[in-house]
């Protein structure tokens, strides 16, 4: 993606999610030999709600929570690059959660 292509992403996401909370779904490949170490660093991150060692394309799995969406930015550039043996991250904004810690979530959100 060239530079303009980048910022109007950008753009589009920041206007999206503004200064709403999110939660985003975040896989990890990592050097498998230091995966617990990875995973224990990674866990005890502020926003790390969820973390776990998997099997798959993927090493961890991570669900985090932030106040807006330049926090989860931050987050992926600045506090995820400086675990060392982190190669590739993917990061899903979460939409819509239909269930959560066992509990079905109403059309209402209650």
């Amino acid at each position: 993606m060239n530079e303009p292509d980048k910022q109007e992403y950008e753009k589009v996401i920041s206007s999206y999610y503004g200064d709403d909370q999110v939660s985003a779904i975040i896989s990890l490949k990592v050097d498998t030999k230091d995966a617990d170490k990875i995973a224990a660093q990674v866990a005890a991150l502020e926003n790390i709600i969820d973390l776990f060692l998997v099997t798959g394309d993927t090493d961890i799995l991570a669900k985090a929570r932030f106040a807006s969406y330049g926090d989860l930015k931050n987050f992926v550039l600045n506090e995820l690059s400086k675990i060392e043996g982190i190669k590739e991250t993917k990061t899903l904004m979460i939409v819509t959660a239909f269930k959560e810690n066992g509990n079905l979530i109403t059309a209402s959100g209650e």
